[in-house]
């Protein structure tokens, strides 16, 4: 009877097998939650492999939405704030956010599901009302584990928008930020939808660890590319913005800057107005990179543009410029290459410092390297340079470039070179794009940058904008010399210019006859100013004196620079040239 009364009582003895279950659901629950800790552990491991496989901020944007998708969301966007996108510091966590202005960067969903998310590329501010606002604000995930009718507009960028959502299936919403060292780098967010679970706790705690894993990745990107929106800032400052009026020539020119940051800096070129409406073109590269490369480039090329501003010959610059080379603090060595056109000769004067060769293409369109003998770099010691003069026919090109243009990792040198010879041939017009044509034309996987400057030769004005008439070499010069003035300003229509002028080469004859032997050419030109030159054998150039009030000489170069925008000499095989320009009246210029 106790027996009975004890099986069927009130109190039933505890079942075995329910006891044997429970104790064995305690005994499984910390290792499926070890099991689940582990594929976390696993899953952020691979997210370290998968994001950041390269520094550019649009591709790492896009590695993460894709990575997100589908195993933690149905749908992914990543969108970062557009003062990181423009390089500069971002927002620091807890200060003050005025505007965030967002760029949309990537978007990623599974198959067959409409979100209608920010287009991307697209810069847009997020309003108060929106969720992602609050996250940015605040620095904190946003979690809505069942999302109801009101949230929709919460989370959408519009009345449109969140319906679509809503008929989308979606259900749950995660914003988490992009943060790191400090910086607020923008937002990541996410949905599900259909019959998926809704986000949690630990989906939320999950996608923060992955968000700043990943905002590392980004601002590793973002400080690369501004390292290198830097230096090439930097390049593109020291290089001349603008190309002067170039008689008898059309310049054009363009510089390719590498993808590598380490790669910029180093390249250089420019284009001098000279004195008898010549011009100087000269290109050339530092051998060395970065910031260090662009800081020597401009040393370089300042001492280049002074030394050619007083028209010193390409060899003779060369070598002066080897001598700066050499004196810089840095040790380098640089390559370069001038060359000077003559309008009225039709000529080339090249000379090189150890740069490529540069391409002279003729009417017909066919491309070939002009022999110019290679000298040492400048910085080596050298000297001197060769110079070579090539008489060239209207229509013809004229292409320097620097060796960035030509290297490449994967092709050799001579196919590279062939490749650019068939790109600069053809029809190819003069403009400021024809060397950006060039490029492209050359293409390649190119790992420094490059330099490419074009010049065609073009019809000089209509007849009689120059005048070239042979002195005497007695003292009736002087006279001759204004009555030619007079002669070719009236022709010209500048008759208002003739007394100034006429004063101008008395004084220049007048000290061709006492310094420089005798007179030898008298030679006007009529371009943007007119310009008188008067050549002699005499070696020594002029130099303006101070003139005591009894001195019954020595003010002439000082009349000339009074009267005169600008004078100068240089020096000639044959002697020297003394020159001196005015500005044209506006109706006459040519």
């Amino acid at each position: 009877m106790r027996e009975r009364q004890w099986l069927f009582g009130a109190r039933r003895p505890p079942n075995p097998l329910v006891g044997a279950r429970r104790a064995l659901g305690s005994a499984l629950r910390p290792m499926a939650d070890a099991l689940g800790a582990r594929r976390r552990l696993a899953w952020l491991n691979e997210a370290g492999i998968r994001i950041g496989t390269t520094l550019d901020l649009g591709r790492t944007a896009e590695e993460l939405a894709d990575f997100t998708v589908p195993e933690l969301a149905d749908g992914c966007a990543v969108d970062l704030l557009e003062s990181v996108l423009r390089f500069r510091e971002g927002d620091r966590v807890g200060g003050e956010t005025d505007a965030l202005r967002l760029r949309a960067m990537a978007v990623s969903h599974v198959e067959g599901l409409s979100l209608a998310p920010d287009p991307v590329g697209e810069v847009f501010v997020y309003g108060a009302h929106r969720l992602a606002n609050r996250c940015l604000t605040s620095r904190r995930p946003v979690l809505i584990s069942r999302m109801e009718r009101s949230d929709y507009a919460a989370v959408a960028p519009g009345p449109g928008e969140a319906e679509v959502l809503r008929r989308a299936g979606v259900h749950s919403y995660l914003a988490v930020p992009l943060i790191a060292r400090g910086v607020l780098l923008g937002l990541a967010d996410f949905v599900r939808a259909g019959g998926r679970s809704p986000f949690t706790r630990a989906d939320a705690a999950l996608a923060t660890e992955l968000a700043s894993k990943a905002a590392v990745c980004i601002d590793n990107a973002r400080l690369y590319m501004r390292e290198h929106e830097h230096v090439v800032t930097l390049q593109r400052a020291l290089l001349p913005r603008t190309s002067p009026d170039t008689p008898g020539l059309d310049v054009s020119s363009c510089y390719a800057p590498a993808g590598d940051p380490a790669a910029v800096g180093g390249d250089w070129f420019d284009v001098v107005a000279l004195p008898s409406g010549r011009t100087a073109l000269m290109v050339g590269d530092v051998m060395g990179r970065g910031l260090a490369a662009a800081a020597t480039m401009g040393r370089l090329r300042t001492v280049a543009r002074t030394l050619m501003a007083l028209d010193i010959a390409p060899e003779r610059l060369l070598a002066r410029l080897d001598l700066a080379a050499r004196d810089l603090e840095e040790d380098q060595v640089a390559t370069c290459l001038c060359a000077v056109y003559d309008p009225y000769g039709g000529t080339f004067r090249i000379a090189s410092a150890g740069h490529p060769p540069p391409l002279l293409t003729g009417p017909d369109g066919i491309a070939a390297f002009l022999p110019v003998p290679a000298g040492a770099p400048l910085g080596t010691g050298v000297i001197p340079y060769d110079p070579v003069d090539f008489e060239v026919p209207e229509g013809v090109r004229l292409t320097l470039y620097t060796d960035g243009l030509v290297r490449s990792r994967t092709t050799g040198l001579d196919a590279r070179l062939e490749r650019l010879r068939e790109a600069v041939g053809g029809e190819l017009r003069v403009d400021g794009e024809v060397c950006e044509e060039i490029v492209e034309r050359v293409g390649g996987d190119r790992s420094d940058d490059a330099i490419v400057l074009v010049a065609g030769v073009r019809p000089l004005a209509p007849e009689g904008d120059v005048y070239v008439r042979t002195l005497p070499p007695g003292g009736k010069a002087a006279g001759q010399a204004r009555a030619m003035v007079r002669e070719r300003l009236a022709a010209w229509g500048l008759q208002e210019l003739t007394d100034t002028t006429e004063l101008v080469v008395s004084e220049l004859v007048g000290n061709a006859l006492r310094y420089g032997n005798a007179p030898g050419e008298l030679r006007l030109l009529r371009y943007e100013r007119l310009s008188v030159e008067v050549s002699d054998s005499g070696p020594d150039l002029p130099q303006i004196q101070h003139a005591d009030v009894s001195d019954e000489s020595g003010r002439g170069l000082q009349l000339i620079n009074m009267l005169c925008r600008r004078w100068g000499s240089c020096r000639t095989p044959a002697g020297k040239v003394v020159w001196a320009e005015q500005d044209l009246p506006p109706r006459a210029a040519p």
